[in-house]
């Protein structure tokens, strides 16, 4: 039997389980992932723990909280007593890449970092490792280094073209480095070759870039059809919530992640939704308690800034300290296990520390990744040391794609008021408020106040579009009193 076609080792349920939240995004790893049963005579038995994760995983599709802490513990066992087998290691490194990315923890990257080069140790790239180069990819993503996703992916499409589980990685990659075009033509790949639920999550991402928001949801439909297992429903529907929010639709968003919160309890990426959008609709203190229950099963840097904003927005400046200084804390600690989040810290910095650093921290990060969110956080943060003009050119270009963004439009706006152009910024914030009026606790009521600041266009259109002189009507020719004849009549 070649080793392509051999079977997994049989994967049993330990018992052990933990508490952990629902995943941010699927694990990618090879899609026809097969699993032995375990011999009990009864070939007919439903699948445990262990193998639904490991089916999960392999299929690109999030796993149920104690089905993946099963799968964990039972590989761990195995490799403790199979220590040269390849395919473990890289099903052992996936998952503890899922835990990580479910529970907020960088901690489990170096793990599963670990165990997918322990895989390529017994089974090198050049050999068609695609497991193990999966998840390097997966795993380079989660950590926002996207120049090396790309690398991996590239490679495992490379070396096996209609492999679909490269394209997932790549779609991801390509996004993440700003290639937009690239990542639309993997999207296009992976539709072709696995229509499923990694294919049209990513379609929905790739549409709700380019401002296209009819067919992200219509993509995230075709997911919700896709979806089997509870966890994957309410992935679903946190990300048709997230939509929701994003064209300032809150009520709909509110059921969205309720609906996914129903389906999955301990999503904290739900809960996280659903406090953003109790807070739009005016409910601020279910929002805190929300944000608080979220930040306590998975501390997302993202949500520490929104609970610290919100409380700053409350006049709750003191406690507001708390979820920014666990923002800090959390920045240092995946920094040290390989996770970069420039994004979230340089708009930190740049609104509630230091703007200089900022500019400096997304210099760096606008080297590396060329994309939308970098463009507009780098251009406010120029904006906060008073470089107008050079913000103004990062704010083209992260509005320019069509990403309907209030947050983009916003800033561009007042980085367009900075260089006084009135008529630009007044477009801008109506279009930040249109898009989503209460995008911000902090930001939605201060676009409204800078609209009214602007003012409404003078009238009488335009300056200097009204000729200086009044209309007079031109002379006319008067008609002959005799119609010249045709020439067929001479």
């Amino acid at each position: 039997m070649d080793e392509e076609s051999r079977p997994a080792p049989p994967v049993t349920f330990t018992g052990r389980k933990t508490l952990v939240p629902a995943a941010v995004a699927v694990v990618l790893i090879i899609g026809a992932l097969v699993i032995r049963p375990v011999e009990h005579g009864d070939d007919a038995r439903p699948p445990g723990p262990s193998e639904r994760a490991a089916s999960a995983v392999g299929m690109g599709a999030p796993a149920a909280a104690v089905d993946l802490s099963a799968l964990i513990a039972d590989r761990e066992k195995w490799v403790a007593a199979h220590a040269d087998d390849d395919g473990s290691w890289a099903v052992l490194g996936a998952a503890y890449l899922e835990q990580g990315r479910r529970t907020a923890d960088s901690g489990w990257y170096p793990k599963a970092e670990r165990a997918l080069k322990r895989s390529l140790e017994l089974r090198p790239a050049e050999k068609g490792n695609f497991d193990a180069m999966t998840g390097m990819g997966t795993l380079a993503n989660a950590r926002r280094d996207y120049g090396t996703g790309k690398k991996w992916g590239e490679l495992v499409r490379a070396q096996s073209p209609k492999r679909w589980t490269a394209y997932p990685v790549l779609v991801d990659a390509y996004n993440g480095l700003g290639d937009y075009k690239a990542a639309e033509k993997a999207m296009d790949r992976l539709l072709e070759l696995r229509p499923g639920l990694a294919a049209f999550t990513r379609a929905a991402q790739v549409y709700r870039d380019r401002g296209w928001r009819e067919d992200a949801t219509a993509a995230m439909a075709n997911a919700a059809g896709a979806a089997k297992a509870p966890v994957e429903k309410a992935y679903v529907l946190c990300r048709l919530g997230e939509l929701a929010w994003e064209r300032g639709d809150s009520g709909e968003a509110l059921r969205q992640f309720e609906g996914a919160l129903r389906t999955d309890p301990g999503q904290a990426e739900a809960l996280g939704g659903r406090a953003r959008a109790l807070a739009s609709l005016g409910r601020e203190g279910e929002a805190v308690r929300d944000y608080r229950m979220a930040l306590g099963r998975a501390p997302v840097a993202q949500l520490d800034l929104e609970l610290g904003e919100l409380l700053e927005a409350l006049g709750r400046t003191e406690e507001a300290r708390v979820p920014y200084e666990a923002l800090a804390s959390l920045a240092t600690r995946g920094g040290a296990n390989g996770v970069t989040d420039a994004v979230t810290l340089g708009l930190f910095e740049a609104d509630h520390g230091d703007p200089a650093a900022a500019v400096r921290r997304l210099t760096t990060e606008w080297a590396r990744h060329k994309n939308v969110q970098v463009a507009d956080a780098l251009g406010w943060a120029l904006h906060r040391t008073g470089d107008d003009a050079a913000a103004l050119e990062y704010a083209k270009k992260a509005t320019e794609l069509g990403l309907r963004s209030a947050d983009f439009s916003y800033h561009r706006g007042q980085i367009e008021r900075g260089l006084g152009d009135g008529a630009a910024a007044r477009r801008h914030f109506q279009e930040a408020l249109r898009t989503n009026p209460r995008f911000s606790p902090l930001r939605g009521p201060q676009a409204k106040e800078a609209l009214e600041a602007v003012g409404l266009p003078a009238g009488g259109g335009p300056e200097n579009m009204q000729p200086k002189t009044p209309w007079v009507a031109p002379v006319m020719p008067k008609p002959s009193a005799k119609p010249s004849p045709s020439p067929s009549a001479r």
